[in-house]
């Protein structure tokens, strides 16, 4: 016999938008002096603190601005937004898995998009 969690739903959320909702659980464990940080939950403060570029606002533009093109579905535009990639290379990483391949102008479409947050 397996026991299985059932899974409710799916989000996409970008790092600025996780790093604010780690910033209000680190501070009601902060309150709280009997809840210590667990090891997993401070490596993930960390994690955001550190990669987190952009506001969530500006985070959540950004992938509404991403989504209208017509090769970035939802989830890449969550990962591009989360990466933002600086140039040609590091964009063909985020779509290697796909089944197909963007142009030179089609990256650089991607890259300018990009390039008004950064």
């Amino acid at each position: 016999m397996t026991i299985f969690k059932e899974k409710v739903g799916e989000e996409y959320l970008t790092t600025p938008e996780v790093k604010e909702l780690l910033a209000d659980i680190e501070a009601d464990r902060a309150a709280d002096e009997e809840r210590e940080l667990r090891y997993e939950l401070a490596r993930a403060i960390e994690h955001v603190n550190r990669f987190a570029v952009l506001d969530p606002e500006e985070s959540l533009e950004l992938v509404a601005e991403l989504e209208e093109l017509e090769k970035v579905d939802e989830k890449t535009a969550y990962k591009i937004a989360d990466l933002l990639p600086r140039d040609r290379t590091e964009l063909r990483a985020v779509f290697a898995k796909e089944r197909y391949a963007l142009d030179g102008d089609e990256l650089d479409e991607i890259l300018d998009v990009v390039a008004k947050y950064v």
